[in-house]
């Protein structure tokens, strides 16, 4: 799979279940359903009603911290987004436009990040959730 393809539809799906618990929710929802409209309009309804029930649950999810839950609805949302890119590759200037209008700053895809690791014996584990840089020795 295209890196860029699967760059933009993490973003989405990041961007997307993070909005869903904001208060730009309604323009969030208006703008992938239009998107889908334009698109897909063959899916619209589909991916509106998703829209829907994915937004009560971020809502129960982020009320219970359930951090799997949000993990799940980023991953079917990125599923959704990559799917509509590999059908219409035409979607994804117009999916990045619309995250950057919903996202200015990035601040959505940036407070998502979720590390897990385990080491043992003489194992060392090395984890940043941006850049990171080791010089040993």
């Amino acid at each position: 799979m295209d890196p860029e393809v699967t760059s933009l539809a993490q973003s989405a799906g990041t961007t997307l279940v993070t909005l869903m618990a904001a208060d730009a929710w309604q323009r969030t929802r208006d703008g992938f359903t239009q998107l889908w409209r334009r698109m897909q309009p063959e899916r619209a309804e589909t991916v509106a009603a998703e829209l829907e029930a994915g937004r009560e649950d971020v809502l129960a999810a982020v009320a219970a911290h359930d951090q799997e839950t949000l993990d799940e609805l980023r991953l079917q949302w990125q599923g959704f987004a990559r799917r509509l890119i590999v059908a219409r590759p035409d979607a994804a200037p117009e999916l990045r436009r619309l995250l950057d209008e919903l996202d200015p700053d990035g601040s959505a895809t940036a407070r998502q990040v979720t590390q897990h690791a385990t080491a043992s014996g003489q194992a060392r584990v090395y984890q940043a959730g941006r850049d990171q840089h080791i010089a040993e020795r």
